[in-house]
């Protein structure tokens, strides 16, 4: 039994580019065999209709978290709003006044320094001098629940 010794390589003859692009630090995201007893691993028909339907339930589930979404600020929103309502109507109940109003009525809510809130049937435009009546803080409209509408606010 004869021996054969082994023959050198030469080193030149390798193509270093394409050893580099057929290596990789992780072998078992490949998509070939990376040695010799692998087998490559080739999507196959159910595989293709799996991963389509998990991406079109992904996409729907998103649209519809997208549009909870929305529903939530419109409500936080419509939320902060009765929040305002019901603070300003504490604001007026809590004022001075000295007649009574009537529902769909527009009243004027000014603060005078020192002294409590004022509700007035009187626009600052038609008072004129600010100092006369006290800062206005809001144009606001009674309701039928009697909680009053800001119709615009300092």
């Amino acid at each position: 039994m004869e021996v054969k010794k082994p023959t050198p390589v030469d080193l030149t003859t390798i193509d270093t580019k394409r050893l580099k692009d057929l290596s990789t630090d992780l072998p078992g995201l490949i998509e070939y065999a990376h040695n010799v007893g692998g087998f490559s691993i080739v999507p196959t028909k159910q595989g293709v209709i799996r991963g389509n339907a998990l991406k079109a339930m992904k996409q729907q589930t998103q649209m519809q978290l997208d549009m909870l979404l929305e529903q939530m600020k419109l409500l936080a929103s419509q939320a902060q709003s009765i929040k305002d309502r019901a603070q300003v109507s504490e604001m007026i109940y809590d004022a001075h006044l000295k007649f009574s109003p009537v529902i769909g009525g527009r009243y004027y809510l000014y603060e005078k320094e020192g002294e409590k809130m004022v509700l007035s049937m009187v626009s600052p435009q038609e008072w004129g001098d600010e100092d006369r009546i006290g800062l206005f803080v809001a144009e606001v409209e009674l309701l039928a629940d009697h909680t009053w509408k800001i119709i615009r606010q300092q």
